[in-house]
C-alpha cells in the first residue's frame, strides 16, 4: 500500500484516504515512518520571516532537518525544490542560502537527489492562506504580455509542475540532478 506523509506547521485543507499530516516543529521533528523516498518544498521570504535569520530557519535548517529525518526513516531518494540563481558564492542572500541548503542535502549521501531550481512560481498562493505579494503579481501579469521574448529558464511555473516534475523524477533518477524551470515544465 502506498501511504503518504506530510510534515507541515499547519494542516492543509486537502484530505485523502492515503494521506496523514503531521503538525511538527521543524527543530525538533519526530521519528518518522518508514519511507522510500521524501519530497520537502519548504520555503518563506524575508519579508514574511521577519529577517534573514528566521528565513534561514525555514529555507535552510528546517529543510535539511525534514531531509535527515527522512533518511534517517530509510529514504534513498529525495526531491528538493530550491530556486534559480541558487549558489553557495551569491551575493545575494536569498541564494546564498539556497545554495547552501543545496550543498548540505547532497552532503547527506542520498542515492539520489533531484534539486527543482523554478523561476518565480505561479499558483494560488491566497488559497493556500500565503500572503499575496504585489512585486510578483506584478512580474506575473508582465511575463504574460512578454512571454514569447522570455527564455524558458526565466518563465514563471507552476507550482503544480514543479510538483509534477520532481514527483516523476525522484523514482527514475540516480545520482544528483538539478532541474531548471525548461525542464521542469517539459517533465510535466
Amino acid at each position: 500500500m502506498v501511504a503518504v506523509h506530510s510534515l507541515g506547521r499547519r494542516e492543509l485543507q486537502l484530505q485523502h484516504p492515503k494521506l496523514t499530516q503531521h503538525r511538527v516543529d521543524f527543530k525538533a521533528l519526530p521519528a518518522l515512518p518508514s519511507v522510500g523516498e521524501a519530497f520537502v518544498a519548504l520555503g518563506t521570504t524575508i519579508k514574511v520571516a521577519g529577517s534573514q535569520e528566521a528565513f534561514r530557519a525555514v529555507d535552510h535548517d528546517a529543510v535539511l532537518a525534514a531531509a535527515k529525518a527522512a533518511k534517517a526513516a530509510g529514504a534513498t531518494r529525495l526531491g528538493v525544490v530550491s530556486a534559480m540563481g541558487a549558489s553557495t558564492g551569491s551575493s545575494i542572500f536569498y541564494n546564498r542560502v539556497k545554495g547552501e541548503m543545496e550543498r548540505d542535502l547532497q552532503a547527506l549521501g542520498f542515492d539520489t537527489l533531484v534539486i527543482a531550481r523554478p523561476s518565480f512560481l505561479a499558483g494560488d498562493r491566497e488559497a493556500l492562506g500565503q500572503p499575496l505579494r504585489g512585486g510578483e503579481k506584478l512580474a506575473m501579469n508582465i511575463s504574460r504580455v512578454l512571454a514569447p521574448l522570455i527564455p524558458d529558464n526565466y518563465k514563471s511555473i507552476r507550482a503544480s509542475s514543479v510538483a509534477k516534475a520532481l514527483l516523476d523524477a525522484v523514482p527514475r533518477s540516480k545520482g544528483t540532478h538539478v532541474m531548471l524551470s525548461s525542464q521542469l515544465r517539459r517533465a510535466a
